[in-house]
C-alpha cells in the first residue's frame, strides 16, 4: 500500500493560494500572490531540499499546479529543484488535458482522480508526494486518502484565500516533527490520526 504525503506551504488561517509569485493565482481577486516569499531562508531551502531529494516515488498534480510547474520548472537551472522535478513520475489529475502530457514522466489520470489515486495507492508501494494542488487535495480528504501532511506554516493571515481544509471537512492530525526556520515559519509534519 502507497502512501500519500501533502506537502505545502500556507498561512496560520489556512490559506494555500500563490505563496510563490503575484502573478501565480489571482482567482477571486486574490492579491496577496508571492507571500511566501519574503520568508524564505537557508532553513526552509534545507528541508525543502532534503523532502525533494529523499523521494523515492511519485508526485500527484492537480492540472493547476502541473501546468503552472511546467511553465517555470524545466527552464530553470538555478536550483536543486529542477532535475529532479523533471525525472520524478508525475500523475495529473485533469478533465481537460489530454496524452501525452508535454512534461516528460507525466501520466494523465484517467476518469475521477480521488479513484484514480486510491488506485495508485492500493496497486503501488511507494510514496507519492502532492504540492500545491488544492482541489485534488479536497477531494482525497474527502475519501481519507492522504496519510501525511508537511506543512510550512507562515506567520501571517489574509482572512480570504483558498484554503488547504475544505470547510466542513474534519481530519484528525498527530504531530510528529516541528521546528521554526530563522524567519518564523514553523515545519509540521503531521500523520493522520
Amino acid at each position: 500500500m502507497g502512501k500519500i504525503t501533502v506537502i505545502n506551504n500556507v498561512t496560520l488561517d489556512g490559506v494555500m493560494q500563490a505563496p510563490a509569485r503575484p502573478d501565480e493565482d489571482r482567482r477571486a481577486g486574490f492579491a496577496h500572490g508571492g507571500w511566501a516569499i519574503s520568508y524564505q531562508d537557508s532553513v526552509l531551502a534545507k528541508k525543502m531540499g532534503e523532502l525533494m531529494a529523499s523521494g523515492d516515488g511519485s508526485l500527484l498534480l492537480g492540472r493547476r499546479t502541473y501546468e503552472d510547474f511546467y511553465s517555470v520548472w524545466p527552464k530553470r537551472t538555478d536550483n536543486p529543484y529542477t532535475e529532479h522535478l523533471n525525472k520524478v513520475q508525475k500523475y495529473v489529475a485533469s478533465t481537460t488535458l489530454k496524452e501525452p502530457l508535454p512534461w516528460q514522466n507525466s501520466t494523465l489520470l484517467n476518469g475521477d482522480a480521488a479513484d484514480a489515486v486510491a488506485t495508485l495507492k492500493r496497486q503501488r508501494n511507494q510514496s507519492f508526494a502532492i504540492l500545491g494542488s488544492g482541489e485534488l487535495i479536497k477531494s482525497l480528504i474527502r475519501r481519507n486518502l492522504i496519510d501525511e501532511y508537511i506543512l510550512a506554516i507562515y506567520p501571517i493571515v489574509f482572512g480570504t484565500g483558498r484554503r488547504l481544509f475544505p470547510d466542513g471537512e474534519s481530519v484528525r492530525l498527530r504531530l510528529v516533527e516541528s521546528f521554526t526556520t530563522t524567519t518564523g515559519v514553523i515545519i509540521a509534519t503531521y500523520q493522520v490520526a
